[in-house]
């Protein structure tokens, strides 16, 4: 559908998306009292309380998961929010700064206008004349359902984005693929209602949830970490929990609870699941990755001498369980007994709303901090926008800031104008300052 060339309505940014990144956009141009709409198409962080589990709490600490101008009512700052504290805390920050937020209303394009300045925003309520966009839609767009089991094998198979808890799923055993904050949480759960748990766990970091009597979202900040402008590989998932007052997850203790390990899983065929060979490599990998950020806080301890208890039996990791030393590679989920399959796999975005051109040869956003290639198009939200801290609540907030400044600068270019002479400058020889002053004073 092309947007329509009679905008109803001219404003000079429109934020897509009332999430935490749109928000925090809206808060910044309100300061800068940069005239702009919010336009979401279901409600204020709708995805925190309507496309989450029933069980999830926020992955940090209440002091650190927030806004720096607002702090979450109703629990303690190392307390982990629930999705429903978190939504409400976003809907109260929106209506605390007045955010002009439309909710119920779809962006369906954007694109250049023709024979003018800015953008074409066509909506479910209307066309928009804007000069600057913000796409503000986040990370968490298109759920990543990978089709390699056939339904004739395992039928009732979901993204983790549907789903909400144990009851919810047939009767049966359930295989979890994706052992990220999302899959171990969910395992976690399921095994603890009584369900028989196979988990496939991929490659991951294992940052330890609390160490020394400081969280580990403290020691990514202290240790410069959250400051990291590109991953250090291709796999940066990240497997920690903030269930049951936030935990380290430990792949030995989920093996001793009864959840079976398996490597990743690959394709089925001739009715059995198969899975990689790399399971001992990822559970190695991931140890590795917690003993070295143990290594590097006793080393700012001792650098900064700083009291901080010590916890030597973090460092002491145990045997590999029988599940990882001698893994299952194929296995028939219906004579193990699995029901169900939980894809806790990602997400992949979708821009297609977004007719500009603003994207690289793979079609991902082509920006700077944000800043699109393609001049008056923003983006915010995405992992690794700016650092690694930038899909984060308060990652956000700074990218936020730095996006709305730039509209606000190119906003002064924009209403400039030479000031305008009087009257033809004077071919008369100028008289002395001192004789005009005393002119002006008679």
């Amino acid at each position: 559908m092309l947007a329509s060339p009679h905008p109803t309505e001219t404003t000079e940014v429109v934020v897509v998306g009332a999430g935490q990144s749109g928000i925090a956009a809206s808060a910044h141009l309100t300061r800068l009292g940069i005239p702009h709409l919010v336009l979401e198409k279901a409600d204020v962080a709708d995805r925190w309380r309507h496309g989450r589990w029933d069980s999830l709490v926020a992955n940090g600490p209440a002091w650190h998961d927030r806004f720096p101008d607002m702090e979450i009512p109703g629990i303690g700052p190392d307390e982990f929010a629930t999705k429903d504290q978190m939504a409400d805390y976003f809907g109260a920050f929106a209506r605390s700064v007045d955010a002009p937020v439309r909710t119920g209303v779809e962006v369906l394009s954007v694109s250049r206008r023709e024979g003018a300045s800015g953008f074409l925003v066509e909506t479910s309520e209307g066309t928009i004349a804007a000069g600057n966009v913000i796409a503000a839609t986040g990370p968490f767009q298109v759920p990543v359902f990978p089709r390699i089991i056939g339904g004739d094998l395992v039928p009732h198979q979901i993204h983790s984005a549907e789903y909400r808890n144990p009851d919810q799923l047939p009767d049966g055993g359930v295989l979890v693929v994706g052992a990220g904050s999302s899959g171990a949480q969910i395992a976690e759960e399921l095994r603890a209602a009584g369900r028989q748990v196979h988990l496939s766990v991929g490659p991951h970091d294992r940052p330890p949830r609390s160490y020394r009597g400081r969280d580990f979202v403290w020691w990514l900040g202290v240790l410069g970490k959250w400051d990291a402008t590109a991953p250090d590989s291709d796999h940066v998932t990240i497997a920690v929990s903030g269930a049951r007052g936030g935990h380290t997850i430990d792949f030995r203790e989920l093996a001793a609870a009864g959840i079976t390990l398996v490597g990743r899983t690959e394709a089925s065929a001739g009715g059995a699941l198969r899975f990689a060979d790399d399971l001992q490599r990822n559970i190695t990998a991931g140890d590795a990755n917690l003993l070295e950020l143990l290594a590097e806080a006793d080393a700012y301890v001792e650098a900064n001498g700083l009291d901080l208890p010590e916890e030597h039996e973090l460092h002491e990791l145990g045997p590999l369980p029988d599940c990882v030393t001698d893994p299952v590679r194929s296995l028939d989920p219906r004579a193990a007994g699995i029901t169900s399959i939980i894809w806790a796999t990602g997400y992949v975005q979708d821009f297609s709303w977004l007719r500009v051109d603003a994207f690289d040869g793979a079609g991902r956003p082509a920006h700077l901090r944000g800043v699109s290639t393609e001049s008056g198009i923003y983006f915010l939200g995405l992992p690794w926008l700016s650092r690694r801290g930038s899909s984060f609540i308060w990652g956000t907030w700074h990218d936020a800031m730095h996006v709305a400044d730039h509209i606000a600068t190119r906003r002064r270019y924009a209403q400039y104008a030479p000031s305008a002479q009087t009257s033809p400058p004077s071919q008369a020889p100028s008289r002395p300052a001192q004789q005009l002053l005393e002119e002006i004073s008679r």
